[in-house]
C-alpha cells in the first residue's frame, strides 16, 4: 500500500481547491493559485477541510500514481500557502551577482557577464546584507519550478573541490581535495 497516498492533506481556510474537467485541480491561496492535470484513473475528494487522493485498484502503477500526486497535490498547497525558497551563495574572488530589470547578471570568472532571465512565476533578490553580493534568493510557489531555476544558476559555475569557488546552495558541503604537493 502507498503510505503517503493514504495521508489526507490538511486544507487551511485560505486554500481553495477546485477540480475542473479532465481532472484538472486547481489550488488558490494567499501567493497564487497553482493548476496540475491528474491522471484520469486517480480520483481526488474534498472532505470539510482535508483532500483526500484515492486509486481504483492495487496495481503496482496505481499504487505509484497515488503517492506521486498526493505529493504534488501537497506540494501545490504549501506553496500556495508558505511558498518555497532556494538560497545560492557565490565563492570566489571577484564573484558577484546584481539584478537589475528582471535580469539576473553574473560575473563568475568568465570573459563575459551571463545573464539569465527567471520564468514567469519565480522572485530572484540578491541579499544586500551579505558581503559582496554573493547570496541569491529564489522563491515562488512551485517546488519544481524554484529548483530548476536554483539548479541552472548553479551549473554556470559549478564549484571545483580544489579552492572551492563557484555557486553553491547555501547549506551545501563541498568535499574539498588536496592540491599538488612540493616534492623535496
Amino acid at each position: 500500500m502507498s503510505r503517503i497516498g493514504k495521508q489526507p492533506i490538511a486544507l487551511l481556510n485560505n486554500v481553495e481547491l477546485s477540480i475542473g474537467a479532465d481532472n484538472v485541480v486547481t489550488v488558490k491561496g494567499d501567493k497564487g493559485s497553482s493548476t496540475l492535470r491528474i491522471h484520469p484513473d486517480i480520483k481526488v475528494e474534498v472532505n470539510e477541510s482535508e483532500i483526500i487522493v484515492s486509486r481504483p485498484s492495487d496495481t503496482k502503477e496505481h499504487k505509484s500514481l497515488h503517492g506521486l500526486y498526493r505529493s504534488l497535490i501537497n506540494n501545490m498547497v504549501e506553496g500556495v500557502t508558505n511558498g518555497y525558497k532556494k538560497q545560492l551563495e557565490i565563492i570566489g574572488v571577484g564573484y558577484r551577482a546584481m539584478f537589475n530589470n528582471g535580469v539576473l547578471e553574473l560575473s563568475l570568472g568568465y570573459s563575459h557577464p551571463i545573464y539569465f532571465v527567471p520564468p514567469e512565476g519565480i522572485e530572484i533578490e540578491i541579499d544586500t546584507k551579505s558581503r559582496k553580493n554573493t547570496i541569491i534568493n529564489i522563491s515562488g510557489i512551485n517546488k519544481e519550478l524554484v529548483g530548476q531555476v536554483a539548479a541552472k544558476i548553479r551549473a554556470m559555475r559549478k564549484p571545483e573541490p580544489y579552492k572551492g569557488k563557484g555557486v553553491r546552495y547555501l547549506d551545501e558541503k563541498i568535499r574539498r581535495k588536496a592540491g599538488k604537493s612540493a616534492a623535496k
